[in-house]
């Protein structure tokens, strides 16, 4: 599973299937391996073929998805089908109402479902950007600025701060050179440079001798020979992983397929016994037909996608405001069943910055944190709490920390904790550190102006500035411990300065060692004073200490983990950082709940198809992955899904966008993410905060069980509706309802009934129990058989009415169809209210307290009321205005379905 960008060296095939690790060879033999002088770069009549053998150093094009396919794949769902062939026989058989009727419901469903599905996936443009820029390249000894899609392997790249880097390249020069790959590692921390070979086995991270397309030079200089061009790049391989990776149907989608196929099944199956029956016992083949028709058209949910969609959409605006948005509107649904998340750890679970939380000073390891306040530092060793003003030596490691330092603070937030400052991450915490000390480090920097500095060097691993102190000059030093303790001869103490020999040397690379374990980040300070600003820096000087840094979780992380194991959610750390850091992240997060953390290195693992199934196993149950490749994180989620887990991954980088768009969800980050990696994903966090995910899933769960909830209501109608047809034609009755009032109820009554309840609040304890299985069907048997004795006791209220229309109120043709249409649209409307969870309470449940079902029932029955008395409409619908004792017939028989449902839910019958 480790990959390895390549060019083929000249004797090998053009295909480029030779794999070179340039890293680890050094660079005069890959100078001679591509045939090619540091000075003069590639003659230019070399330029074609190599370009012809080793490829553009471009991405290749990947066709967009065409809107006009969109907007027919709109008609490709089973239930557009059905419901098409239905208005088309509607036409041909005479009944041009109906047929137009249907035909809107069709074009309806198409053009929601178009506007919704619009989303072209533009992570390939994204990534094309990367490429258009320039690059200053010797050809024949000339210093040409070309396009850097015209690079080829062998080019010879000048490299200075702020270039984007144009192709892979294996460095040649490097002069204190710096790189922020973060795009394709995901760790922000600048990388340093050189030419020397680093260890073939080594991950992309720690290939110190190559810079790669796309990332950025931070610091210094440097050239490169091109080792890779276009797809044969880091960023190309991610472009094809990209391209490659899959973008399946939502289980949602995958759901409503089968339960739209369930009712294709039942429709042909209905309407064609019916049909069959009704012609052998010698009713007319064009009634049979038409009732045949009536019969598909009462079995197909019209308003199904439309509420389906205004559901979903409703849940993303919910999350919007929960600071999640949503790319795809049915991953909505899909949040409610995650059960395994992939996070990222730098700025998901930790805040992104970097906070002295320890000091090492000549008595002890201080703990660094805030006092009541939350404004003032403390530094507390045991029981005792140290003042700046009471210890030379951390007094002076302050003002070492601010003098040596380029970073700065916002002026106006001074140091409050929320400030977000400028320069390196480490400059920055120190002067907040300072800040929080008491000392004012603009004042101090004024008081004791830089003469002199020497900038931090990837070689020596140091920064000395020389501050006018009087008469003298003060030699402030910062740098990694092993550079600076060597260079130091003195130690200050509470007793003054004191010799400092090896064996104390070594004292202190062992608390560095100690620290360094615990996944902190130490700098050693040190000063000295001197007469001369052309005196030697890092000679002779006084050890004040060190400072440990980490970036600190964010608030409240551990309740969050605990909120996802309360709730069945596996969360997994996958890192590009080292293993030790990750492991000290995962328990300051609670990821476990226990300080048990299970981590596989990247590096160690062997390719998937090499895995034993034991290995795999340890996969599967793994708690932190570090330093690991966008392949790994490919069969990493394909592991999970393959087990039956419904999977969501987190990335902001570049080299995260495969992986982003193969999880079932990919959740990108809004503050720091790439565009790459926003384009790629299903959700974007605009505070790049794990809470929010959760937040998101709460939602995900809610919308999950409305979404049954709103199902179950229009298929007991829809189904009662098949009875009712049905039963009419096999008893040789005329039809209690028209096939155009079926689709009224349908496609209008029904469906403002329906968004309130998709639209409804979600239960408490939605989050205190486990995610429900990825192949549980959105209607089940047992939903199934709750379904057909609603809609039997429907049917039988509405043919009941229909009879006693006819035998007591002595009612026939178009005023007995109104009693039993107008019973069924009031029996289906107060039917909402069984909806209700079976463990509620019959006046507080969250159908009650839904306002939006109370402004449906209202609506509702003003077009009721309009379809029975607004001449013109009732005409058309087969209506006429019903006399005061025909609606005591109406309400009574209408109530019936309500009034049994309430009984079903107290005897506990009903437990929906």
């Amino acid at each position: 599973m480790n990959g390895k960008p390549v060019v083929p060296v000249k004797d090998s095939p053009s295909n480029g299937t030779d794999q070179v690790a340039w890293w680890s060879i050094p660079y005069h033999e890959v100078l001679g391996l591509l045939e090619v002088s540091p000075d003069r770069g590639v003659p230019e009549a070399e330029v074609q073929d190599r370009r012809k053998r080793y490829g553009p150093n471009s991405f290749r094009e990947h066709q967009s998805r065409n809107p006009l396919l969109i907007f027919i794949d709109q008609f490709k769902s089973l239930v557009i089908i059905i419901l098409a062939v239905a208005g088309v026989l509607s036409f041909i058989f005479g009944q041009p109402v109906e047929g137009a009727a249907v035909s809107v419901a069709v074009m309806l469903n198409a053009v929601i479902g178009f506007f919704t599905e619009l989303r072209a996936s533009r992570s390939m443009d994204a990534l094309r950007k990367l490429s258009r820029i320039d690059a200053r390249v010797m050809r024949e000894g000339e210093q040409k600025n070309l396009p850097a899609d015209e690079l080829v392997a062998g080019d010879i790249v000048i490299l200075e701060g702020g270039d984007m880097i144009p192709a892979d390249m294996r460095l040649v020069e490097a002069n204190k050179f710096q790189t922020d790959e973060s795009a394709l590692t995901g760790e922000s921390e600048p990388v340093t440079k050189n030419t020397e070979p680093a260890d073939e086995k080594v991950p992309l991270a720690e290939r110190t001798s190559m810079v790669y397309k796309g990332t950025f030079v931070t610091r210094g200089s440097g050239r490169g020979v091109v080792t890779g061009t276009g797809e044969s790049t880091e960023l190309g391989r991610i472009s094809q992983l990209t391209a490659q990776a899959g973008e399946d149907a939502t289980p949602l989608e995958k759901r409503l397929d089968r339960l739209g196929r369930s009712l294709i099944w039942v429709t042909i199956g209905l309407t064609g016994a019916v049909t069959v029956l009704g012609i052998f016992r010698g009713n007319e083949l064009l009634l049979m037909l038409k009732s045949g028709i009536a019969l598909a058209v009462a079995a197909i949910p019209e308003g199904l996608p439309v509420v389906a969609t205004v559901a979903l959409a409703r849940g993303m605006l919910r999350m919007a405001r929960r600071n999640a948005l949503i790319n795809r509107l049915a991953s909505v649904e899909t949040l409610g069943a995650t059960g395994v998340i992939f996070t990222d750890k730098t700025g998901t679970l930790t805040e992104n910055r970097m906070n002295a939380e320890r000091l090492v000073l000549h008595d002890g390891v201080y703990d660094v944190d805030l006092d009541e306040s939350g404004s003032r530092a403390r530094f507390r060793l045991d029981e005792k709490t140290l003042d700046p003003g009471e210890s030379e030596a951390l007094k002076s490691l302050l003002e070492v920390s601010i003098l040596c330092n380029n970073g700065s603070l916002p002026p106006e937030n001074g140091v409050e904790e929320t400030v977000e400052g400028l320069g390196d991450p480490v400059e920055v915490a120190l002067l907040e550190l300072a800040g929080r000390s008491g000392l004012d480090y603009r004042a101090f920097q004024q008081e004791h102006p830089e003469q002199r500095e020497e900038s931090f060097d990837p070689e020596t691993k140091m920064m000395a500035t020389y501050n006018r102190f009087g008469n003298k000059w003060r030699v402030s030093v910062k740098g990694a411990p092993d550079r600076v303790l060597p260079a130091c001869s003195y130690l200050l103490t509470g007793s003054g300065r004191v010799e400092l020999d090896d064996a104390g040397r070594q004292e202190w690379m062992e608390k560095n060692r100690k620290l360094a374990a615990q996944g902190y980040r130490l700098l050693a300070l040190a000063l000295k004073e001197t007469g001369s600003l052309d005196d030697d820096p890092y000679e002779e000087l006084t050890l004040l200490g060190l400072t440990a840094f980490r970036d600190p979780p964010r608030r409240g992380m551990d309740s969050t983990m605990e909120s996802c194991r309360r709730a069945g959610i596996r969360v997994v750390m996958v890192t590009g950082d080292q293993e030790e850091t990750a492991r000290h992240v995962a328990r300051a997060v609670k990821l476990t709940g226990s300080d048990d953390v299970r981590v596989l290195y990247g590096p160690d693992l062997e390719r998937r198809e090499d895995a034993s199934e034991e290995r795999l196993r340890e996969w599967l149950e793994a708690d932190v992955f570090a330093r690991v490749t966008p392949e790994q994180k490919l069969d990493l989620i394909d592991l999970h899904q393959k087990e039956g887990a419904i999977v969501a991954m987190t990335g902001d980088g570049v080299n995260d966008a495969p992986a982003l768009k193969e999880a079932d969800i990919g959740i990108a980050m809004g503050l720091r993410g790439t565009q790459v990696a926003r384009e790629a994903s299903d959700m974007i966090l605009k505070d790049d905060a794990f809470s929010t995910i959760l937040a998101a899933i709460e939602q995900g769960r809610a919308i999950f069980r409305n979404i049954r909830r709103f199902i179950l209501y229009l298929l007991s109608g829809n189904v009662s509706e098949i009875m009712i047809v049905g039963a009419a034609l096999l008893l040789n009755m005329s039809l209690p309802i028209l096939p155009l009032q079926i689709l009224f109820l349908n496609l209008v009554l029904d469906v403002f009934p329906a968004l309130a309840l998709g639209v409804s609040e979600g239960r408490e304890g939605i989050m205190d129990r486990p995610p429900r299985p990825p192949e549980e069907p959105i209607i089940d048997r047992g939903h199934w058989l709750w379904i057909t004795g609603y809609a039997a006791i429907i049917g039988a209220t509405v043919l009941a009415s229909f009879i006693i229309a006819g035998s007591l109120l002595h009612l026939t043709g178009t005023p007995r169809v109104t009693v039993s249409f107008l019973t069924l649209s009031l029996g289906r409307l107060w039917h909402i209210f069984n909806m209700r969870d079976g463990d509620s309470r019959f006046l507080h449940n969250t159908v009650i307290r839904n306002r939006f079902v109370w402004g449906a029932i209202g609506l509702c029955l003003v077009l009721i009321m309009s379809v029975v008395y607004i001449p013109g409409i009732s005409e058309v619908m087969g209506c006429l205005p019903p006399e005061p004792g025909h609606w005591f017939v109406i309400i009574a028989m209408s109530l019936i379905p309500f009034a049994a449902g309430q009984v079903l839910k107290i005897t506990g019958m009903d437990r929906l």
